[in-house]
């Protein structure tokens, strides 16, 4: 509060019996304020009247503080509710996300559709896996939002929400946050819900929405991003700054979209703000994603530019290895990063493993066989080292960048960003990265 001088009230909402309040300046308790008679002032306002500031994690870097527009904000979170997911005032919508997330922001406007919006607060684990699939049931979500993360995770928990709850309701599985796998698909379709829609969908903080998300009116190819956003110039481009299809590049937008952020906090002149977006390819957004478009129109998602591999000189996308790790029942989570070595770059794959599961000489020739079959040669790992945790921003990002600076034994910033800072400290000084 004493940063925030501006503000007049606090209202605080109970999440069971009404809490002490004395404590905060200028609160008041949520029945007391409804039973307050006050007349409601309505004020005019600009379309591009700040609404939101949202920050980039910071952990390679100083973060990026990116105020959004109402208006364009609005505008843009309409079109992708109401046609991309097809979402109606009769809808009920949920998403497995936090308010640090641009979800959360995402989500709340559903309340301009009119639909209700469904709210969870805890392990998406207790008591069982099958948590969300209940709640579902128990309030009737027709829209299920979630991470590839968590769809993977009960599929791997044996879960089939399909045989063991009512999920009648349920309309729409939406799935965000990284990439979702080819078997993801078919584990939702074979063992949630065969008629559904399941956009995998992905766009940022920077855009406060999405460049490429759901066509409730369109196929469903598994891998791969339904279609590009309406009214977005979104493009792949390569090196030279040209526009290719079924070829890997940077995912670029050519023309302004509504909700670019209209400005940086305290950024004279805007000169990060150009600098973020518009310094590679001048006068088009450059997004960060290493991606394609395909065949069908349609678009992969490779994972972040910058922290895709380059072993031999060959861009390769975190997301293709993680598909293969995935599959392995012994492991629960990986990240990959590329480490300097010999002149070149050399893979290097850290696993998180079960309980009771260990990394075995076996267990490195079946990952690194599998990866070989179902990527190429140069996705093999030199490196498959075991770890008892991996790094997540607060968001639920992977943090391949900070990971392959510490074991380059350069400093990372912004730790206070991470959900679990502590895990960085597994990967300095292991021994195992200073030898062939």
């Amino acid at each position: 509060m004493k940063e925030l001088p501006t503000i007049e009230k606090v209202i605080v909402v109970p999440y069971t019996e009404e809490p002490d309040i004395s404590n905060i300046p200028n609160s008041i308790h949520y029945k007391d304020f409804l039973s307050k008679s006050q007349k409601i002032q309505f004020e005019q306002l600009p379309f591009d009247h700040p609404l939101y500031i949202l920050y980039t994690s910071g952990t390679t870097g100083v973060p990026k503080c990116m105020v959004h527009g109402s208006g364009g904000t609005l505008l843009q979170h309409l079109k992708e509710l109401v046609l991309h997911t097809d979402l109606k005032r009769e809808d009920t919508i949920f998403y497995f996300t936090t308010c640090g997330w641009m979800m959360w922001n995402w989500l709340v406007s559903s309340l301009s559709v009119g639909s209700t919006v469904v709210l969870f607060d805890g392990n998406p684990f207790y008591p069982d896996p099958g948590a969300l699939f209940q709640l579902t049931e128990d309030v009737g979500i027709t829209i299920f939002g979630t991470s590839a993360k968590y769809l993977a995770e009960i599929e791997k928990a044996g879960l089939r929400p399909g045989e063991q709850y009512d999920l009648s309701t349920l309309k729409a599985i939406l799935s965000t946050g990284s990439p979702l796998s080819v078997e993801s698909f078919q584990y939702v379709y074979r063992d949630i819900k065969k008629d559904l829609l399941l956009p995998s969908i992905s766009g940022g903080s920077d855009i406060i929405s999405c460049f490429a998300l759901g066509n409730p009116i369109g196929p469903v190819y598994p891998g791969e991003l339904q279609c590009r956003g309406l009214g977005m110039k979104v493009e792949v481009f390569d090196e030279d700054g040209k526009s290719i299809t079924q070829q890997k590049g940077e995912l670029v937008c050519t023309a302004s979209f509504p909700s670019q952020p209209i400005y940086f906090w305290k950024d004279e002149g805007k000169r990060k703000y150009k600098s973020a977006y518009f310094d590679v390819f001048p006068h088009v957004w450059l997004h960060g994603d290493f991606a394609e478009i395909t065949e069908h129109n349609g678009m992969i998602i490779y994972g972040r530019s910058d922290a895709t591999l380059n072993p031999g000189g060959v861009r390769i996308g975190t997301a293709e290895i993680y598909r293969v790790i995935e599959t392995f029942a012994e492991t629960v989570d990986s990240i990959v990063v590329g480490q300097p070595w010999e002149n070149d770059v050399r893979v290097i794959l850290f696993v998180k493993f079960r309980e009771g599961a260990h990394l075995t000489d076996d267990l490195v020739k079946e990952m690194k066989t599998k990866i070989r079959e179902n990527c190429s040669p140069r996705h093999v790992p030199a490196k498959i080292i075991a770890v008892s945790d991996i790094p997540y921003t607060i968001s639920g990002k992977k943090v391949e960048i900070a990971v392959r600076k510490i074991i380059e034994g350069r400093p990372v910033y912004n730790r206070d960003a991470l959900a679990n800072p502590d895990a960085l400290d597994l990967y300095k000084d292991i021994e195992e990265l200073q030898r062939d």
